[in-house]
């Protein structure tokens, strides 16, 4: 059975479903790192871990590759460059990745948050998406996205998503720290 003082979250610490992970895992005493990097001030700062400019290249990607994965256009690189290269630590240091937001059409999510579910896909990592629109989770199996009810089953995992969280995105988080650590 998976322990909660053997656990640990990493996420970026933004406003949103990422403060909101973080707040999910402090209450159930998951220990908690937060990936950042010079110039950019996160809501949490617990377990800080300001990446220098070495620590960000190695989570370099091809600004191309990026947008062909994400099916969109980014016209601000260097900024979402960061931004990207961030997200790359938080999912590299992760075995399953936990997000909050919208899944589009296309099957990528919407936002930044989309980055660290497609890196999880690439990395062929678990891969859970609570969407906001549809109030429902949805996990990558088999090419595809598919209605589940996840939960956490590795010692290390991603919380990621939308600066814009609802009631229910924060109740699903909140949920989902529950049922992992709450009948211990």
């Amino acid at each position: 059975m998976l322990q909660n003082d053997q656990c640990t979250l990493y996420s970026g610490g933004l406003q949103g479903a990422e403060c909101a992970f973080g707040e999910a895992a402090e209450k159930w005493a998951v220990k908690e790192v937060n990936f950042t990097y010079a110039g950019r001030t996160p809501d949490r700062r617990k377990h800080l871990v300001v990446l220098s400019d070495e620590d960000l290249r190695r989570g370099d990607i091809s600004m191309e590759l990026a947008a062909k994965m994400m099916n969109r256009t980014y016209y601000q690189a260097e900024n979402i460059r960061k931004v990207l290269q961030t997200i790359f630590h938080m999912v590299n240091k992760g075995h399953q990745v936990f997000a909050v937001g919208v899944i589009l059409d296309d099957n990528t999510v919407k936002g930044g948050t989309g980055w660290a579910v497609e890196l999880a896909k690439l990395f062929n990592l678990p891969v859970s998406v609570y969407d906001q629109d549809k109030d429902e989770w949805f996990s990558w199996q088999q090419g595809e996205w598919q209605q589940d009810s996840p939960k956490i089953e590795h010692k290390t995992i991603v919380g990621s998503g939308t600066r814009e969280l609802t009631a229910k995105g924060r109740a699903a988080i909140d949920k989902l720290f529950a049922d992992a650590f709450g009948n211990k």
